[in-house]
């Protein structure tokens, strides 16, 4: 963590741009003195803050390529490759996870993957195509109420311990959004959800939108997936899935367990961009019926239409932003230069780096586990109260060699050691 402080940079570069050129060298120098000696190096081994970044030459190297090329993708005709690299590779990282069929474009049916920039993106697009179709169907029911009558009913639900963005979605999307309190494991689990739903329906609500969550920002808890499934799948609630930084592990069989019922969501999404060495942004999202997003954000204008719609898809319709990079090359990369099994030992081995810390805090009388290490967090803390737990992460976070951020969960605070570069290693 660099030691500068706010307003570090202007007294660095000039007050004006400049009226003439200037040469390479001059710039390349001003890299190291501005801008390095303000750069937090996510990909230090000592980083375990937040969660993983990810970073591998191939991606690197594919993101020159996108931006070499520079084609904007937000139809099939602006490009064509880039809008269909994009279909096969969602496919290929699909049949990595064991996804069920219904997501693949290779299927034949409806479904299909496409590469939002974040998890918080994916959230929001979900929860717009859940508003679209819950709208529908209450109109085809209610041809009296006005679409304000039934936005003012529609209400959605997580888990308290769903990243902030889902409860942001929910401000963006203008309805409302109810957090639902976890069991002793963190986890949501569905005869919680069953009794919001049926209370919401009680007073005249109409739930429309659930998120669970496969590894909570906080402890990296698991949301009962397959009760929560079994729920929404009884109340026709959209569900979609953030798995956005432990959906990397499914690529390993032994970790698909905590994926069960995953055939009950209408939408998924992890971030390749967190845990399995594509560089950022390439959060992959797939949808059993993409249709309802296509439906709420098709605005079509003479200007982008083609002689081929229809044949393929046009990845406009499936995001909030017009534009888009051919960020399909960096999968494409990572895929085959390392390949699955390499992929699978990488996930493997920092899990094992995670189990190894435990293995330390629990051999050390002075601390205690928050949390089961599941994947490649351990929540711990010195056993006692807050302040001393908070006391250890500034001294730690102060020497700015080691980076870690806290958590709290029931008034209890913690601290978070996450495995984040790929180049941590034992010592």
């Amino acid at each position: 963590v660099p030691s500068v402080k706010p307003g570090y940079l202007r007294p660095l570069v000039p007050e004006q741009a400049p009226q003439e050129a200037e040469p390479w060298t001059a710039v390349m120098a001003d890299i190291e003195r501005v801008v390095m000696s303000g750069v937090t190096h996510w990909q230090s081994p000592r980083f375990h803050a937040y969660f993983p970044t990810a970073n591998s030459y191939p991606a690197i190297v594919a993101d020159m390529l996108s931006g070499a090329i520079a084609c904007i993708g937000f139809t099939w005709i602006a490009s064509p490759a880039c809008t269909e690299l994009e279909v096969v590779m969602l496919d290929w990282l699909g049949q990595m996870l064991g996804l069920p069929d219904q997501f693949l474009a290779r299927s034949g049916g409806e479904g299909g993957g496409v590469i939002q920039g974040t998890a918080s993106e994916a959230t929001l697009v979900a929860l717009l195509g859940a508003k679209s179709r819950m709208m529908q169907r209450v109109k085809e029911q209610h041809p009296d109420w006005s679409e304000t009558d039934i936005l003012g009913k529609l209400v959605g639900y997580c888990n308290q311990q769903a990243h902030s963005s889902v409860e942001r979605a929910g401000l963006l999307g203008g309805v409302k959004l109810r957090t639902l309190k976890p069991d002793s494991k963190r986890r949501l689990r569905g005869d919680a959800l069953r009794e919001a739903i049926d209370e919401d329906i009680r007073n005249g609500l109409i739930p429309f939108y659930v998120v669970a969550t496969l590894g909570t920002t906080s402890s990296c808890a698991f949301d009962a997936l397959d009760e929560i499934g079994d729920v929404c799948n009884e109340r026709e609630v959209w569900l979609h899935v953030d798995a956005a930084y432990a959906g990397s592990a499914f690529i390993c069989p032994e970790y698909r367990h905590l994926m069960k019922g995953i055939e009950k969501a209408d939408s998924f999404n992890f971030n390749p961009h967190k845990w399995m060495l594509v560089n950022f942004d390439c959060s992959a999202m797939w949808l059993k019926q993409p249709r309802w997003i296509v439906d709420a954000f098709n605005v079509d204008p003479l200007y982008l239409k083609h002689d081929q719609q229809g044949a393929a898809p046009d990845y406009r319709h499936w995001q909030i932003p017009l534009g888009r990079r051919f960020r399909s090359l960096k999968l494409w990369f990572v895929l085959r230069l390392y390949g699955v099994e390499n992929l699978q030992n990488y996930i493997r081995k920092q899990i094992g780096f995670a189990h190894l810390f435990e293995r330390l805090m629990t051999s050390d009388e002075r601390f205690e586990l928050f949390e089961e290490v599941t994947m490649g967090l351990v929540c711990f803390r010195l056993k006692g109260c807050n302040d001393i737990n908070e006391e250890l992460l500034r001294r730690i976070n102060g020497r700015g060699k080691i980076h870690l951020v806290p958590s709290k969960i029931d008034d209890v605070y913690f601290l978070r050691l996450a495995i984040c570069s790929r180049f941590t290693d034992e010592n």
